[in-house]
């Protein structure tokens, strides 16, 4: 119980301190790390909110304003190593929270513990569908890769070496991102166009590659609106063309980088990466899949599981990048 006490208070520390400004739409607050634990915990007794210690030898910059929209900042955070010899790796890392939920503190327990092992980290905030519809969030992030590289001098980033990581929704969104490169249709949003959104690696955990495909669960709307219908502002069939066009299978080509998976035992959350497995293997791309057998969906966020995913994506983008192991 202590344990869980002292998960829970910083957990609720870290989201109180980047939900600061007052938004001029009504935030969805039914995907937060606390919630994913209590729908957990009846299956799963034996997990706890993943709260590892803050590294000693990392420095955070907190609430960095990333771009303006409609008088609306975009804010992210930034932690890197105190005493960096040489331009480092950087990783944007995605939410998830189906398109309308979730918060970017979820994932600062990862990007500290990246940033000891030697990466640039950035959680960013992008919109929600409760706020802005397809392709909003996606021109953000893309908007947030060029921040990095436009800050990249500041913060000793190396720009030809930038991953893309998310979970959930940001895994569907990385892969989407990390697959779209250059795309003219995903423009960002219009700050910093003389820096490319191309990315040199993808970590997809848990977000599906395709919207419309046979393992495809997303677009029930039966009993109310889906998720994706809500970001999409369309169902699928009323609007197909969007749901292909924001399915990262229907963007695999030769320009794609390396793709790590990782993924629960709940087979939906990867839909289409069988095909895409397929794709990648046929242009001689690299791809690695680590499942966790008997997992809910955000078993990432949870002990025992959160160190091994840790541990998994710092040694793919070790390989990626052609680095010694730490």
């Amino acid at each position: 119980m202590k344990r869980f006490c002292i998960a829970f208070l910083f957990w609720a520390w870290m989201v109180g301190g980047t939900s600061a400004q007052t938004m001029p739409f009504r935030r969805d607050t039914s995907f937060t790390t606390y919630s994913a634990y209590m729908g957990a915990l009846k299956n799963y007794p034996f997990i706890h909110i993943a709260a590892p210690p803050v590294p000693s030898n990392i420095i955070s910059k907190n609430n960095l304003t990333y771009c303006t929209i409609n008088g609306r900042d975009l804010h992210l955070d930034i932690f890197y190593p105190a005493k960096i010899k040489a331009n480092l790796p950087g990783v944007l890392i995605i939410h998830g929270g189906g398109w309308k939920s979730g918060d970017r503190s979820q994932h600062i327990p990862l990007a500290q513990q990246l940033a000891a092992k030697g990466y640039v980290t950035v959680t960013a905030e992008y919109r929600l569908s409760p706020e802005a519809l397809y392709p909003a969030g996606v021109n953000d992030l893309k908007t947030a890769l060029k921040w990095m590289r436009a800050n990249a001098k500041m913060y000793h980033i190396d720009a030809g070496k930038i991953a893309v990581w998310g979970f959930s929704a940001g895994g569907q969104l990385a892969a989407l991102i990390g697959t779209t490169g250059g795309d003219k249709f995903f423009t960002g949003d219009g700050w910093y166009d003389n820096y490319t959104d191309k990315v040199q690696a993808i970590v997809d955990a848990d977000g599906i590659l395709a919207f419309i495909h046979p393992e495809s669960g997303e677009g029930d709307d039966s009993k109310s609106k889906s998720s994706a219908t809500l970001w999409f502002g369309a169902s699928k069939t009323g609007r197909p063309d969007l749901w292909n066009q924001a399915s990262a299978l229907n963007h695999v080509s030769k320009n794609t980088p390396p793709i790590l998976f990782i993924n629960s035992a709940v087979d939906r959350m990867h839909a289409g990466r069988t095909d895409m497995i397929k794709k990648l293997d046929s242009l001689h791309i690299y791809s690695e899949i680590h499942a966790f057998e008997n997992t809910p969906h955000p078993f990432l966020l949870f002990d025992p599981w959160f160190e091994p995913v840790l541990n998994y994506t710092t040694a793919f983008l070790d390989k990626v990048f052609k680095r010694n192991e730490n």
